[in-house]
């Protein structure tokens, strides 16, 4: 009898461990603990089921849009299929426990959201604690039966928006495709002058957008993650708060992280209005691309503007292109601690490091720049110089130029080839600069350049107060050149002996000149007169490579 009762305790136990029948995490019909789930099946569905379950599923997502949602609750698209349409929850609230999931379910690839002619593929309007992942989008351009009075001012793959007053948060977009998303058809063709306004006055696609349009709302806790997004008009993530009351940043506590972002028409990321956000583990791609004629064809892999305590790190950025702006990641004005860090740039045709005014306590440090800052003014439309190293005062039309205020600057590795000349540009509006621990592998010419945005600094001599620059390594003596308002106190000449100068990998620019290297750089202090340095402090523990730093810094991005 002992055994019987062994054997049946073993067979109870091992019946507990057994999950029950899931797709996408949820039962079939319904669940009184995690919520119901419905099933969108496009091709054997239909809208007048209950929607229930994978065999009396809904057939279109326009059925969705008029269903009850309740926390816990969960809208998965059978995989396998294009869904037309849009996705679109309004007032939708999960908790904290029990978010809304919207995913997929059964064999095959991702379902397919087609939103051509929609105005997004996925709207959440004043949601919060929702979920979304494993869904791919496009939204190609304007329907055959496109009403012009309702087409409204831009389509994106994912449109996150706050229109009502309040706290919003828990956003998660995960694993999502998101290509081909353009606004105009086919053979639209923009204006040559479009690409000259400061953000484009058209209409575009963009991928994911993230709009606080209130004055006194807040975003909060976004998370963007492992999605893959390719080939859209304008920019690919994007945030936007316009909100004025106190704190001004009206989207907060952001992660951006193993996202690619592939041949954007604008930028790659672009955030307005942000504070505490994280950007890390990003691959973007051919920003400011122009192999469309609806692309606005300009753009910085990422940049920031009026945004706060930023931290953006181990990414790489790669091909910017476009006649202005046009950098890697450059910071915009009116920004506060914006840490660009351990990151890999390249070919950039705007440039590397560009600071605009009104910026405060913000770094460049421990990145790699190969063949940035290209671009020649008056060349092919270029209306900029692309620069390696660029500080303005510049802070809109009608501002007067102030700052960058306490700019630091240290242990990047710079290379440029002969072919390039390396320009640089320096506002003498700026304030408290430290430059210092770098290398500057500069094969062909320098030269100073004027810092050319839409109103230009003037003319004339000045200095610029609390200023450390020194122990710099650099390739030859005029790699900075004299004419530059700051100097070098004590510059270092020399070759630091790149494993593969030119190299597109972070390891290529290992340095084999130890003696010239190695516990050469100086500890990094404070710039006279500034009491706060940076947020996550002057003395990191690893380079660009994950070394760890031990005793004086090494000069440049790699520690030896």
């Amino acid at each position: 009898m002992k055994d019987v009762k062994k054997v049946l305790f073993v067979f109870a136990y091992i019946w507990v461990l057994i999950p029950y029948p899931i797709l996408s995490g949820c039962r079939e019909n319904t669940d009184l603990l995690t919520g119901k789930c419905f099933y969108i099946d496009a091709i054997g569905g239909n809208d007048d089921n209950e929607g229930l379950s994978s065999g009396a599923a809904f057939k279109t997502l326009q059925r969705i849009n008029g269903v009850e949602l309740n926390a816990g609750d969960k809208i998965l698209l059978k995989a396998g299929q294009v869904h037309s349409g849009e996705l679109k929850l309004e007032g939708v609230k999960g908790i904290q426990d029990l978010p809304i999931v919207i995913g997929s379910y059964g064999e095959g690839n991702s379902p397919v959201i087609d939103a051509k002619g929609c105005p997004e593929a996925i709207l959440l309007e004043n949601c919060s604690f929702i979920e979304v992942s494993d869904i791919a989008i496009t939204a190609n351009g304007k329907g055959d039966d496109f009403d012009p009075s309702q087409g409204g001012d831009m389509r994106c793959g994912v449109k996150v928006i706050v229109t009502k007053e309040g706290n919003y948060s828990h956003i998660i977009l995960s694993r999502l495709e998101i290509k081909d998303v353009f606004f105009e058809k086919e053979g639209f063709i923009r204006s040559a002058d479009e690409v000259t306004t400061a953000n484009g006055t058209q209409k575009y696609g963009y991928g994911i957008r993230i709009l606080n349009k209130t004055d006194k709302g807040l975003i909060t806790d976004v998370n963007i993650t492992d999605c893959c997004i390719e080939n859209v008009s304008h920019t690919g993530i994007k945030f936007t708060s316009y909100r004025k009351t106190v704190p001004k940043q009206g989207v907060r506590d952001v992660e951006i992280s193993g996202n690619k972002i592939l041949f954007t028409g604008g930028p790659g990321i672009q955030m307005s209005g942000v504070a505490e956000c994280h950007v890390n583990n990003n691959i973007v791609d051919h920003s400011g691309s122009n192999d469309d004629t609806r692309k606005w064809g300009r753009g910085s892999g990422l940049w920031t503007w009026g945004s706060e305590n930023i931290l953006i790190e181990h990414n790489r950025f790669t091909n910017a292109n476009g006649p202005g702006d046009s950098a890697g990641a450059h910071i915009d004005f009116n920004c506060r601690n914006v840490i660009i860090q351990y990151n890999f740039s390249a070919d950039n045709a705007g440039g590397f490091c560009e600071i605009l005014g009104n910026n405060f306590n913000c770094s460049y440090r421990y990145n790699i720049s190969v063949n940035d800052g290209y671009r020649e003014k008056g060349a092919d439309g270029a209306f900029q110089e692309g620069k390696i190293f660029w500080l303005s005062g510049y802070c809109g039309k009608s501002s007067e130029r102030k700052g960058p205020f306490n700019t630091y600057f240290y242990n990047n590795t710079i290379y440029v080839k002969n072919e390039i000349v390396a320009k640089i540009a320096v506002d003498k509006a700026s304030s408290g600069i430290l430059i210092a621990n770098n290398i500057f592998y500069i094969i062909g010419e320098s030269k100073l350049v004027k810092g050319d945005q839409y109103k230009p600094e003037e003319d004339g001599g000045t200095s610029i107060p609390n200023v450390v620059f020194r122990n710099n390594l650099y390739l030859k003596k005029d790699n900075w050149p004299s004419e530059v308002i700051i100097q070098d106190e004590a510059p270092v000449i020399g070759d630091p002996g790149f494993k593969v100068p030119g190299g597109m990998n972070i390891d290529d620019y290992i340095p084999g000149s130890a003696g010239l290297i190695k516990n050469k750089g100086i500890e990094i202090e404070k710039i006279p007169g500034d009491n706060i340095g940076l947020k996550t402090g002057l003395k990191v523990k690893y380079d660009i490579s994950g070394n760890e730093i031990e005793g004086l810094p090494d000069i440049g991005a790699i520690e030896l």
